[in-house]
């Protein structure tokens, strides 16, 4: 039993936060991460979405076709057409937690915004917000900060189209500095247009429309890597969109009233069983669901009057009563394609085949595999582990790292200096081998790779990922460099939804030591170097570390510690991954030769 420690725990400790203050104090519960803007899932772009969805569940029940959105120096503009917010209500729809009529089916039957929370969020975490709603030439208006009302006006609008006009700046008490990235925001507009075909979207001058749908979402994920032309359908409730490529990964965007569900839930679940459930009854075989996805990709949207989501952020659906039926729908969807594509039917029935037979193969691989890691030892020899593990599900071991280290004195240095509860260190025996145009059969006829995905404990499904943080620590040299992007690579090609998921890490160690008998600095760069050695002043002594192994272990802790500085891998654009890979990694040296002559050129000029 834990020894108890003395407190006053009486009626004082016990405190009821209004709501503004709970969005202010429990950010992270309504927008997920913070963030400066820099991640594609930073909070900033889920205040910008939560205003956006309002004027989309407008369009939705038929009122406006366009948005108009401007965003300049962290001032956010969003302007939509619908028919405005009931102007005597106007201020409690922004403020009041649970107003809104997102409740009365008959005003929105396929919101997303169901519990009278988005726009209140934005309101509570904004430190200047305007709302306007326009209606039959009358107009109502309320300035708030930090959600609190300034100043409330009312008029007349001659000439103002209907609609609700929201401005809001991202508050630097909760955010800090933060830039909305052009990148992000053009993608997740890109996202609203295909969901929501023929609503029209003006971003700072420029106009996205999209007639095609889901099928231009596909589209422009495969690019020219699909087998077989799109096959696409939609319904009124249901619109899904697929084709194979030659990926070894499955990809999937699901949907549910235009919000996208990263982390899936019963549509996604129900859609993948309909889909092998069609391609079974067409082919008259009984192929297995790995033999069917492998390479596939796909986008399943559907609309619900009440879709229940695990949170505010809207990640997962939870509608277990909407599974049989959405099989049934999508197995008569896929076979009714199937039929009336014979082309594309011949083509997927061949793909699957030819997985199923690779599979087969690739199973008496794996079991080699496995009987020779089990006659040399049962652990693997090159993991040093460390007590506690991630787990994905519970949230458990979310402060676990696995460090892959470049030879045995930089991993000498870490073992001697982590912390043994929560840091394992892998390492590496040399250069892993570049798999960029290998098939998965090469991780188990390599010892090196085998080992690193037993150590990782992905071999059969990521989410089972053995801890929450994987650290590529390499030396800041050229063979530093190659090592990382042959990891990288790895992990791209077979791995990429742990990139995805943000658990993949760089870790940054210093190139110097600056340092005299009173003071000592660690430099990540020349200019750090140049500016630490001017401030220190005279007996200044510079070190260079040529590779981690020359940073003691006394050194070393530092980095692997409190101050440890970590980059984390995201990708931008997950339909580049096979190009950039193919570009960087592939066999077209002459081309990329080309390229890096021709950057030399440009900054020698």
């Amino acid at each position: 039993m834990a020894p108890k420690t003395k407190h006053n725990y009486d009626e004082s400790k016990v405190k009821t936060l209004s709501s503004l203050e709970h969005i202010r104090k429990r950010t992270g519960m309504y927008i997920g991460r913070i963030g400066d803007g820099d991640h594609y899932d930073d909070g900033i772009y889920v205040l910008l979405k939560e205003v956006i969805d309002n004027a989309i569940d407008e369009f939705i029940m038929g009122y406006g076709d366009r948005i108009d959105i401007s965003i300049e120096g962290g001032v956010v503009q969003v302007r939509d057409f619908g028919r405005g917010i009931p102007l005597g209500k106007v201020i409690d729809c922004v403020s009041r937690i649970n107003t809104g009529a997102k409740y009365n089916d008959d005003v929105f039957q396929f919101s997303v915004g169901l519990n009278g929370v988005g726009t209140k969020a934005v309101n509570a975490l904004s430190s200047n917000f305007v709302v306007r709603s326009v209606r039959n030439g009358k107009f109502a208006e309320g300035k708030f900060k930090q959600g609190k009302l300034l100043k409330e006006r009312k008029g007349n609008a001659k000439g103002d189209p209907d609609g609700t006009r929201v401005e809001f700046t991202p508050d630097e008490e909760i955010f800090g500095q933060v830039d909305y990235r052009s990148v992000h925001v053009e993608k997740r507009l890109r996202m609203v247009t295909y969901l929501n075909s023929g609503l029209a979207v003006d971003f700072n001058g420029t106009r996205f429309l999209s007639e095609g749908g889901l099928l231009d979402l596909v589209g422009e994920d495969v690019g020219s890597d699909g087998v077989y032309p799109i096959l696409h359908e939609r319904t009124k409730l249901l619109e899904i969109a697929f084709t194979h490529t030659q990926r070894l990964n499955e990809t999937y965007l699901s949907f549910v009233n235009g919000q996208y569900t990263s982390d899936g839930g019963t549509h996604l679940s129900a859609f993948r069983e309909g889909v092998l459930k069609a391609v079974n009854e067409f082919t008259k075989k009984r192929y297995e669901g790995d033999d069917v996805r492998e390479g596939f990709v796909a986008a399943v949207a559907i609309r619900l009057k009440e879709p229940m989501f695990e949170s505010q952020t809207k990640n997962k659906l939870g509608n277990a009563e909407i599974r049989g039926s959405m099989v049934s729908d999508v197995k008569d969807m896929v076979l009714d394609l199937l039929h009336r594509n014979p082309r594309a039917a011949e083509t997927l029935a061949a793909k699957v085949d030819e997985t199923q037979r690779l599979r087969k193969e690739l199973q008496s691989v794996r079991k080699m595999a496995r009987e020779r890691a089990r006659a040399v030892s049962i652990r693997v020899p090159q993991l040093k582990d460390c007590k506690d593990h991630y787990n994905q599900k519970t949230g458990r071991g979310e402060d676990t790292e696995l460090f892959i280290t470049e030879g045995v004195s930089a991993a000498g240095s870490i073992v001697s200096c982590r912390d043994p509860v929560r840091q394992a260190v892998f390492t590496l025996k040399g250069k892993p081998m570049n798999v960029c145009e290998l098939k998965r059969d090469a991780i188990y006829k390599n010892d090196e790779l085998y080992n690193l995905m037993r150590s990782l404990q992905v071999e059969d499904d990521v989410s089972r990922l053995r801890y929450n943080k994987v650290v590529m620590a390499t030396d800041a040299d050229v063979d530093g460099m190659h090592i990382r992007n042959l990891l990288l690579t790895f992990f791209l090609r077979f791995f990429e939804q742990l990139v995805i998921d943000g658990h993949i890490y760089i870790l940054e160690t210093p190139l110097f030591r600056v340092r005299n008998k009173k003071e000592t600095r660690y430099c990540y760069s020349e200019a750090e170097r140049d500016e630490a050695s001017a401030a220190i002043g005279r007996g200044v002594e510079i070190t260079r570390f040529k590779g981690l192994g020359e940073i003691s272990p006394g050194e070393f802790k530092r980095f692997i510690g409190e101050k440890m500085m970590l980059k984390q891998v995201f990708v931008e654009s997950r339909e580049e991954i096979p190009h950039i890979l193919e570009f960087y990694m592939g066999r077209n040296t002459p081309e990329r030769r080309a390229y890096i002559m021709n950057q030399l050129v440009v900054e020698d000029a």
